[in-house]
């Protein structure tokens, strides 16, 4: 069962990144892949702010041949044909508490519900997390991010650019002018659509009081960048379903889960790698019935790497050349700067078997060799 907080359910504008290690379990779970319409990426480009020139280019034609699996961009999510029961999803269900030894939820409209294990995906102002006794810091980032699309046929109608062509997550900015300065475009529906994330300081335009479906306006996307390479600039000039990205900064959490109770990341990406966790850990092979074993497990396998990942991110947001790909690419001078000790790569990332790691975690647990 899924409870929405909201009182409807729609599609949202965004992107959605899949590379390998979070494609293999789409692959897994029998998910009709081709129905999300997926651009398969060969590149990722970094560009000159103001020329468009590329400053550092990261090969993925290889990409399946190495990891054995598509790096896809998605627009739309492709959960329509899993395997299993589909799941039932109640709207204006937001909830109020949870009894952690129960699994009894209490929503804000008086009703309740009573469930074996409770999943809590509700984001940054989690009512979960904080029914965890997780208590978080989250400061406002001090950039802002204005997300807008693109319809390549209009572009390619007005003479533009075709994007579309270089099957790539493409990037202006984000290490120089200063580093909150940056475009990422990201195509989509098998190159039909290009999806503009934008950002800048938020002493230039603060949208942290907005939400996803307060609208801005097209001069309010397009005045932060006066001096943005022309080519990209005039893109954003025909972009549409403006909406702002609120974006946080917090702390590593101390821990994921208690009792009967866990929360999992907000993003499709590493969110994915939760579900595959628990998808596992929970599955006829492993689960002895134990549910608080099996969400400790959860925790023990999940914590430390999306840790890792929420920092590279964070890093990320100040040098793009941090960014799984450009981190690769000793050849680029730009990347010389990272911290190796810190330094997460695309190997690291798809090297890792999830499978494995949650055996030898229950195998130390139970006493197995």
């Amino acid at each position: 069962m899924i409870y929405e907080r909201a009182d409807f359910a729609r599609e949202v504008g965004a992107s959605i990144s899949c590379a390998a290690n979070g494609t293999r379990w789409l692959e897994e779970w029998g998910v009709n892949i081709e129905l999300g319409d997926p651009v398969i990426l060969k590149q990722l480009i970094s560009r000159d702010w103001k020329t468009g020139e590329p400053a550092s280019v990261y090969d993925l034609h290889n990409y399946k041949g190495k990891w054995g699996c598509n790096y896809y961009m998605f627009h739309r999510a492709v959960g329509q044909r899993g395997q299993g029961t589909p799941a039932k999803l109640k709207v204006n269900h937001k909830a109020k508490d949870v009894n952690l030894d129960t699994g009894e939820i209490t929503f804000e409209d008086g009703t309740t519900a009573k469930h074996d294990v409770i999943i809590g995906a509700d984001g940054i102002g989690s009512t979960i997390r904080n029914v965890l006794g997780i208590k978080v810091e989250k400061v406002p980032a001090s950039w802002s991010c204005l997300h807008t699309n693109v319809d390549t046929e209009e572009a390619v109608k007005l003479g533009l650019v075709d994007y579309s062509k270089n099957s790539a997550i493409e990037y202006w900015g984000g290490y120089e002018n200063p580093a909150h300065y940056k475009i990422v475009l990201s195509p989509c529906n098998g190159g039909k659509l290009l999806s503009y994330y934008c950002f800048f300081s938020r002493e230039a335009g603060d949208f942290q009081n907005q939400s996803w479906d307060e609208a801005a306006t097209l001069p309010e996307l397009l005045a932060p960048y006066p001096d943005l390479d022309r080519q990209v600039f005039k893109h954003l000039e025909i972009g549409y379903e403006i909406r702002p990205w609120r974006l946080w900064k917090h702390d590593p959490y101390p821990y994921w889960q208690k009792g009967l109770a866990c929360v999992i990341g907000d993003a499709a990406h590493p969110a994915i790698e939760d579900a595959g966790a628990l998808g596992t850990i929970f599955s006829k092979k492993n689960f002895n019935g134990d549910i608080r074993e099996a969400l400790e497990v959860y925790e023990e396998v999940r914590k430390p790497r999306g840790t890792k990942v929420q920092a590279a991110s964070s890093r990320a947001s100040e040098n793009i050349h941090e960014r799984m790909g450009f981190s690769s690419n000793k050849d680029n001078p730009l990347s010389l700067r990272i911290n190796e000790e810190k330094r997460l790569t695309i190997d690291e990332m798809n090297t890792y078997d999830m499978h494995a790691d949650v055996a030898a975690k229950l195998a130390a647990r139970r006493g197995k060799n």
